[in-house]
């Protein structure tokens, strides 16, 4: 069973920057592919940025691109997810998630086995 534990949320104005972690209990993180997801108020949970298994392949949203960096460190257990040039419109509940049995990047919330609790991004205007 991995457990997942995020952190980093917090209020910040619009165009600042904020970092995200997502720290996995399970030794053998690296053979996991990774996604953060965000769940705006009123809204159904999106994709925001993954990696594959092997960390060879990294996606992300659209509405992200450019502006957010996702990275791992296997050695700390550790996906970050690297925020810049906020807008109001990236406030939400922001989850790391992760699955073993996973091919690729996978944009589909209901393919991830295991969720952390979630940390809140507010960015004010």
């Amino acid at each position: 069973q991995v457990q997942l534990v995020e952190s980093g949320g917090g209020l910040v104005q619009a165009g600042g920057s904020l970092r995200l972690s997502c720290a996995a209990s399970e030794g053998t993180f690296s053979n996991y592919a990774m996604g953060w997801f965000r769940q705006p108020p009123g809204k159904e949970r999106e994709f925001v940025a993954g990696f594959s298994r092997s960390g060879s392949r990294t996606l992300y949203a659209d509405s992200v691109k450019g502006r957010f960096t996702i990275s791992r460190d296997n050695a700390k257990n550790t996906v970050y997810l690297q925020m810049n040039s906020l807008k109001a419109e990236d406030t939400a509940v922001y989850y790391c998630a992760a699955d073993r049995d996973l091919f690729g990047v996978v944009t589909t919330p209901e393919n991830y086995d295991y969720w952390g609790q979630g940390t809140q991004v507010t960015v004010s205007s």
